[in-house]
């Protein structure tokens, strides 16, 4: 599989970190999960693994296109704080 920057970006995007999945199916022989099983996307790195921290206490990289996986739910959009922007002492409204 060759490295997209723009594909990883893309997942970054799309998979945020506290994406809850319920994985479909994994061929990973060496660590599989059951189909079920429900995690949350802790972080995607650079080549679009989705790094996920499992319910039953495992933790393991997901990789879309190889494992199927469904989106349960996505964390609301973080609002901007806002903050008071003293200038000449004074805040600005």
């Amino acid at each position: 599989m060759l490295f997209d920057y723009q594909k990883a970006q893309r997942m970054k995007e799309r998979y945020p970190s506290g994406t809850r999945i319920r994985l479909d199916s994994m061929d990973d022989p060496y660590a599989p999960i059951a189909p079920g099983t429900e995690g949350t996307v802790d972080f995607v790195d650079d080549i679009g693994t989705l790094h996920c921290t499992f319910d039953n206490g495992r933790t393991l990289g997901v990789v879309p296109g190889e494992d199927s996986f469904s989106v349960l739910s996505r964390p609301a959009p973080s609002e901007p704080e806002e903050s008071p922007t003293p200038q000449f002492g004074m805040r600005m409204e």
